[in-house]
């Protein structure tokens, strides 16, 4: 007799049903796990045994084999512990095996028979849900994979609970969805002094989701300006929340029980490999891109990063994806993220500052900043320069708006942005709007074209540059409420294509 129960293999986002078949043969008693184990998955039996043993059960002394199936698919992960402890308790008729056929089970057990958090859980809820199937998983996992509301959820803490609900001797309740609440209140984006017009930039791009490039001397704000974006960004919905969290749970950041409705923030040391940064290793797991998906990606000293690591940014910031290659696995990640990089205007970081002269002007400059290719450079919808901060500028009053009022503002550009593009699925926001689309819905008035052919005689604006100063234009006139993008807009916005250094200039 072969008893089956359920259990996922993990490509990217997506998890794979796997069936988990167990069957009992006489002969020389042994254990074995075959269907492309790697060594975790091969160790399982073992604590399969102990934990069996803390429940007195004593395995038969029979030839037991775990066939995990489709064959050919690499199965990875200490999660498959649960369903080959399931189907081998069906096999010797402790459990009723057709309750273990109707189950996707995922789940690590300890040699006490404790379930151990594993990472996964709501996209196991998901291909549960699709074939009709209960998730049983440990208890801590449970409110994570509750939010997949077709898919009925056990969460259970150790195999004797599992044990007694198969039985019917204490059912388990079903798991209910669980968040976990972020606080933002520590920060303020009053608490930056003498930034008055980068902070209106960063109010700019959090309304349209732009990508922003700031540039200033060691201790002018931007770190500081870049950790607070977060408090001005609208929370994340309930299908953006979902959709983030997918990528989160197969990473293994879900360990508080549950999802949150904050947006990610992810700030990668310039030291990251391209691995780190765009995914792979083992299992061609996510990456710092993806990781920031529908959140925001901070690259602090942006020059120093390696140029192959800057490189690859390039395609996700216009795709809104990433495949990642590997020898062993092609998976595709969602990175729709708003890039946030901060840059010293040289090597020594006093090019711009008059107090403190370079010895290398412009030369440091160039050389600096001419890590960042030209066509990468160019996908930032705005750059701007920060001046250094002065002593006199600490000592004044807070000034400006909160972070909450700031809050309410994009968050009610984000809803004009939302009714724009309501019948356009591909497009959410200003900073992905293009084509005929854009030029719609962004043309400016008679003045603001004339200052656009203007300025685009002037600096030699590429056909990239044009499109995101409209871009931005129609996000300043959306905080405006302006239905028409006018010619003050579209001054704002072309004075967010900065000057990198004295002789160099970025179109």
């Amino acid at each position: 007799m072969v008893t089956k129960t359920y259990t996922v293999a993990f490509e990217g986002v997506t998890a794979r049903q796997v069936e988990v078949q167990c069957t009992l043969a006489a002969g020389l008693p042994s254990f074995a796990v075959v269907g492309l184990p790697d060594k975790a998955v091969s160790e399982a039996k073992e604590r399969v045994r102990a934990a069996l043993e803390t429940l007195a059960i004593a395995l038969p002394s029979k030839k037991i084999t775990i066939n995990l199936s489709p064959a050919d698919l690499p199965k990875e992960g200490s999660h498959f512990d649960l369903p080959i402890a399931l189907a081998l308790l069906a096999a010797i008729e402790v459990i009723p095996a057709d309750m273990a056929e109707q189950t996707v089970a995922l789940g690590e057990l300890s040699l006490d028979g404790r379930l151990i958090q594993v990472s996964g859980a709501l996209p196991a809820a998901m291909t549960a849900a699709a074939e009709g199937r209960t998730l049983l998983c440990p208890a801590i996992s449970g409110p994570e994979a509750a939010w997949v509301g077709d898919c009925p959820v056990i969460g259970a803490a150790d195999l004797g609970a599992v044990l007694r609900h198969f039985t019917g001797q204490a059912l388990l309740e079903h798991a209910t969805p669980g968040e976990v609440h972020q606080s933002t209140a520590a920060t303020c984006l009053r608490d930056v002094r003498g930034q008055e017009r980068a902070k209106r930039a960063l109010e700019i791009a959090a309304a349209g989701r732009h990508h922003l490039l700031m540039i200033g001397t060691p201790g002018a704000g931007k770190s500081m300006l870049a950790e607070r974006l977060p408090t001005i960004l609208p929370p994340l919905s309930a299908a953006e929340a979902l959709e983030t969290s997918m990528i989160h749970s197969v990473a293994g950041l879900l360990k508080q029980g549950g999802i949150s409705r904050t947006r990610p923030f992810r700030a990668p040391h310039h030291t990251a490999s391209m691995a780190a940064m765009a995914g792979g290793g083992k299992g061609a797991k996510p990456g710092e891109m993806s990781l920031a998906h529908n959140g925001v990606l901070f690259m602090d000293e942006f020059p120093e990063f390696p140029r192959n690591v800057l490189e690859t940014l390039r395609q996700p910031i216009e795709t809104g994806q990433i495949m990642v290659a590997r020898a062993n696995a092609h998976t595709h990640y969602p990175c729709r993220f708003m890039l946030v990089a901060a840059a010293n205007p040289c090597r020594c970081g006093y090019l711009t500052d008059a107090e403190r002269a370079c010895t290398r002007v412009p030369k440091c400059g160039q050389d600096y900043m001419a890590k960042v290719s030209g066509p990468l450079m160019d996908r930032f919808d705005m750059r701007i320069e920060m001046p250094p901060v002065s002593y006199q500028d600490l000592t004044l009053p807070p000034s400006g708006d909160t972070s909450a009022t700031v809050a309410q503002r994009v968050a009610g550009a984000w809803s004009i942005q939302s009714q724009r593009y309501q019948d356009i699925p591909s497009i959410r926001s200003n900073a992905e709007c293009s084509g005929a689309i854009l030029h719609e819905c962004a043309a400016p008035d008679p003045e603001g074209a004339q200052l656009l052919h203007r300025v685009a005689e002037k600096i030699g604006l590429s056909a990239r540059g044009y499109h995101r100063i409209l871009r931005v234009a129609r996000t300043i006139a959306d905080l405006d409420h302006s239905a028409a993008v006018r010619m003050p807009h579209i001054a704002e916005a072309v004075s967010y294509r900065l000057t990198v250094s004295p002789d160099r200039e970025i179109t």
